[in-house]
């Protein structure tokens, strides 16, 4: 029996193996993956970013919790940041999630960042893939906790929670991250602490101002995450975004922008593999630098130049 028929047949070992494929990036991938993509498409993604520390793995596998027990079929993606040592994640969120790890309809896969700056893995997109191809109903992805340029969640997902705490600051300062920009959902986590209050009037107050998304009214919702306090409450609001936009227009409109975002994601991907194999261990290349060296032609005509060389057709 073949790897793509034991996976099929909803082996999690295969599942395991197709992932480990992917994420290395062996030859022939990219057409594993083209295989895959006619069985996905189910699968609703739910994203949880924020700056690090603010209580996204516990609000994740608080979630995750209360998902698995209503029988849904889940996956979670946990980006973590990469070892510096073995080049893999460092697995912190795997360790706070043994407990819904061993439940038969879940599944957890750490990815590292592998350099990638925005919050997730290199990929992520083809990880959440398998997972729908698989038959996971509800896909819940983890950032790596990075804060400013943390926003490539909110293209990936059908429904971002941004997680903060009151130590994060103003509001002035996540208008500045980009955060509330993406939300669809906020939390302020630790709400027992000191400056809780002022940060959720502030939220509500900018969000009053930003108006609604979409006819979303974009909710501020308070959790303890810890001692398990709002995370009920949370996931209603997950519940009741997927309901609103699967029956809203805007919901076609952001699969199309998904397709759109990850078809330029994939070719220049593949651009940049060109650049690598063939453009830029070149000899003209080596010259190039040589001449740039010595003041003979500058950075910028050179590089339309070697851009010139490669053949585009339009058809």
């Amino acid at each position: 029996m073949s790897l793509l028929d034991r996976f099929f047949q909803k082996d999690g070992v295969a599942l395991s193996k197709v992932i480990s494929y992917i994420e290395n990036q062996e030859p022939g991938y990219q057409k594993l993956l083209g295989r895959l993509y006619p069985h996905a498409g189910k699968a609703y993604k739910i994203g949880i970013t924020g700056p690090p520390g603010a209580g996204k793995s516990t609000i994740a596998d608080k979630i995750s919790s209360k998902l698995a027990a209503g029988d849904k079929e889940l996956g979670i993606i946990a980006v973590d940041p990469t070892s510096p040592f073995t080049g893999g994640a460092l697995l912190g969120d795997r360790i706070r999630m043994q407990d819904i790890s061993l439940l038969p309809n879940v599944f957890i896969r750490s990815m590292a960042t592998r350099g990638s700056t925005g919050g997730l893995a290199q990929t992520t997109s083809e990880v959440t893939l398998v997972l729908d191809a698989f038959g996971k109903e509800y896909i819940l992805i983890e950032t790596v906790g990075v804060g400013q340029a943390e926003l490539d969640v909110a293209d990936l997902c059908d429904t971002t929670v941004v997680v903060l705490v009151p130590e994060f600051g103003d509001s002035v300062q996540m208008m500045k991250a980009g955060l509330m920009e993406i939300g669809d959902i906020f939390v302020v986590n630790k709400s027992d602490r000191l400056g809780a209050g002022r940060l959720l009037s502030e939220l509500e107050m900018v969000l009053e101002i930003r108006g609604n998304q979409d006819g979303w009214g974009i909710p501020v919702v308070a959790t303890e995450a810890v001692n398990n306090v709002g995370t009920e409450a949370l996931l209603e609001k997950i519940i009741q975004h997927q309901s609103y936009i699967s029956s809203h227009p805007v919901y076609e409109k952001h699969r199309k922008n998904q397709i759109r975002t990850e078809l330029s994601r994939i070719v220049s991907r593949q651009f940049q593999e060109l650049m690598l194999t063939r453009l830029l261990p070149s000899p003209r290349l080596e010259s190039l630098i040589e001449e740039i060296y010595r003041g003979e032609k500058d950075p910028y005509s050179s590089g339309r130049e070697v851009f010139s060389r490669i053949e585009v057709r339009d058809n």
